[in-house]
């Protein structure tokens, strides 16, 4: 085949791909653009070094040491392999192209040969744990177009090392062959036959055809991710992980006024983008609590239905159609219902996929546009927006838990104090949660800290009717506590519960709320370190549960450990951490029935297997639910919250 011949093939074949792969890629434009708007600017700095580590770095994927390796060589062969399309494409045209000066780089083509190498092993590592492993993980995965995918790469690395190989023996290799050793070794396994010519120009349209097949078929596979994650993770959420995207209410226009996910063309379109960036890998699948307890949620399946949707009538809704309703056409209301917005599904997504979000706001339309949500959670929402508190008890009981303890209860008009002790529904309601906060008074009042709570005036921060998906029911509660607050001329705030720590530090932003919130295990600490606090060493087997909220969420993990090494001797779940395992009482399950295996007696066991006889904890809902865990499974534990243990033993006689 001529220059001329060869230079008019590849036109065609680049046009034929381009064509086909730039219709989809128009098509799935099109579709996102049909999501609500969502603010993802700002922050460049930040998303540049979270593209660096998370895309580049593959820092999510080798948190699983092997699968992680697998996967960071195919990804890092192609990074290094890429100037080789263009060798190729110029190779195809004539024998004698190649890139200026690259491609006459001894060092850049034993790079290729050493990274050829690298493609193939991870490959066939993937093949090894897809066919012989076979991880519960990709249950419901398309392994099938998995298995296709794999076998484009080894192809694309085999024919390109098969090309570099020819031109050696042929002698036209435009690099010194002695920096090419694989390369080199089979070309002379080659020999000198007549075919080479044909062999090389053969390898070099094969490899050529070959990616360009790939190109075309991953806007339609699942693979799609190679094209969407890196710019997902860029749009990734860079506030707190907590924080959820407030809904607006105030609207001029009635008609732009969004309840959650309803139908597709009301997610916003970093959620269309999401779903396209999933790589089934099910690494969400297999932290996720529901699903390891034996419900129907699986973040994977979750995404994938929402993805399965999108495609289906993106391009109909694009002509003028409306579409269906995603609950229960993409996803069944058992699995919206089923979540604990523990985040360990966002926390392992390599890339970026912000599951809880989705989940919550395919609840919030249930909840908000179609007064469909479980029974039993009707009356949490009731007591909430009519007795502030999802226990629906009295306000003026709210100081109950502080008799006797000399904590000042602010009234209007008094000065703020050093700190407000925000103490919580669970802590002001529940006997079990009461212990953490007379033991957390004590001893910051121990510590000559000057103390204060609002008493009566504390309101429920809306956590649980958020994350119910009651959008309305949350912002009236914060608007009503962000003016008491201010008018109480409180900058410094520390709570014992985590999810009161969340919303108070993370959301309340959104509504004019800027303080300095700090957990109580954080501020026992410091007094600790700083000496306020004096505390002997302990030798007790004690084991930490983190909680969700807490750890996952807001990064606090030291501050707990640093109290329990002090009063104990720590002993480790498996799962602890950013990986822990939630206790089941997020996402307002404290207030809903739960079907399959309880997750508070999952937790329970993993505890008692530590050996520990403490398992400490630094949430009142945590409390709640692993002391009823630990007396279903008889594992004969004692839970009590890390303020209380340390009370003891720095004040015994306040001991709960």
């Amino acid at each position: 085949m001529t220059t001329l011949a060869s230079a008019l093939a590849l036109l065609v074949a680049l046009a034929v791909a381009g064509v086909l792969f730039g219709r989809r890629a128009h098509l799935l434009y099109r579709i996102v653009r049909l999501g609500k708007p969502t603010d993802r600017t700002g922050d460049a700095g930040r998303r540049a070094r979270t593209e660096a580590t998370v895309v580049l770095g593959q820092r999510k994927l080798l948190q699983r040491v092997v699968p992680g390796l697998v996967h960071a060589l195919v990804f890092w062969g192609f990074v290094v392999l890429l100037p080789t399309i263009l060798m190729a494409l110029l190779g195809a045209v004539d024998e004698d192209w190649t890139l200026p000066w690259l491609g006459h780089q001894g060092w850049y083509l034993l790079l290729v040969d050493v990274f050829c190498v690298l493609v193939l092993v991870g490959v066939i590592a993937a093949f090894g744990i897809r066919k012989v492993q076979r991880p519960a993980r990709f249950e419901g995965s398309h392994l099938r177009e998995a298995d296709l995918i794999l076998g484009l790469i080894a192809v694309i690395v085999t024919t390109l090392l098969l090309w570099h190989a020819s031109q050696i023996a042929l002698g036209i290799a435009e690099w010194p062959a002695g920096w090419s050793p694989l390369s080199n070794a089979i070309a002379t396994a080659m020999g000198d036959g007549a075919w080479l010519e044909t062999g090389e120009r053969v390898f070099v349209w094969l490899h050529v055809l070959t990616i360009l097949s790939f190109l075309v078929y991953l806007p339609y596979s699942k693979h799609l991710h190679i094209g969407t994650a890196g710019i997902n993770v860029w749009f990734g959420r860079t506030r707190s992980r907590g924080r959820l995207e407030p809904l607006d209410f105030e609207v001029e226009d009635e008609a732009a006024l969004r309840l959650g996910s309803g139908t597709l063309v009301d997610m916003t379109w970093k959620q269309m983008l999401d779903t396209m960036s999933c790589t089934e890998c099910g690494r969400c699948q297999d932290v996720c609590p529901a699903w390891a307890t034996g419900k129907d949620l699986s973040p994977k399946l979750l995404i994938m239905g929402l993805r399965d949707r999108l495609f289906a009538e993106g391009p109909a809704v694009l002509d003028g159609r409306e579409p269906t309703a995603l609950v229960p056409a993409a996803v069944t209301d058992e699995v919206v219902w089923d979540c604990v917005t523990c985040g360990a599904c966002v926390h392992e997504c390599p890339v970026s996929i912000e599951h809880v979000d989705h989940i919550v706001d395919l609840r919030r339309h249930l909840v908000m546009a179609e007064s469909r949500f479980p029974a039993e959670a009707g009356t949490m929402l009731r007591d909430v927006g009519r007795s502030s508190n999802p226990w629906g008890k009295p306000q003026s009981e709210r100081a109950a838990w502080a008799d006797g303890l000399g904590v000042r209860v602010l009234e209007p008009g008094d000065p703020a104090p050093e700190v407000l002790y925000w103490v919580g529904c669970a802590a002001s309601f529940d006997e079990r949660a009461r212990a953490s906060a007379r033991a957390t008074a004590t001893l910051l009042l121990h510590a000559g800290l000057d103390v204060g709570i609002l008493g009566p005036r504390e309101s429920c921060t809306g956590d649980p009717a958020r994350r119910m998906g009651d959008e309305f029911t949350f912002q009236e509660q914060a608007r009503r506590n962000v003016a008491t607050l201010g008018e109480a001329g409180v900058t410094r705030i520390v709570t014992s519960c985590p999810h009161c720590f969340n919303t108070l530090g993370s959301e309340y932003t959104d509504f004019g709320g800027s303080y300095e919130v700090v957990h109580h295990t954080e501020l026992l600490a410091e007094l600790l370190a700083d000496g306020r606090l004096e505390a002997p060493e302990g030798t007790d087997p004690i084991t930490y549960h983190d909680s969700c909220y807490l750890a996952r969420h807001n990064d606090v993990v030291a501050a707990p450990r640093a109290i329990v090494s002090r009063i104990g001797r720590p002993l480790e779940m498996a799962r602890h951490g950013k990986r822990t395992f939630c206790c089941g009482a997020g996402g307002a399950h404290m207030w809903m029935e739960e079907r399959g295996s309880a997750i508070n007696e999952e937790r329970a066991r993993e505890a008692a297997a530590t050996g520990a006889e403490t398992l400490a904890v630094a949430c009142p809902f945590c409390t709640m639910m692993l002391d009823d865990g630990v007396r279903q499974t008889g594992s004969g534990l004692r839970v009590a919250d890390v303020a209380v243990l340390l009370a003891e033993a720095v004040v015994p006689a306040s001991g709960d």
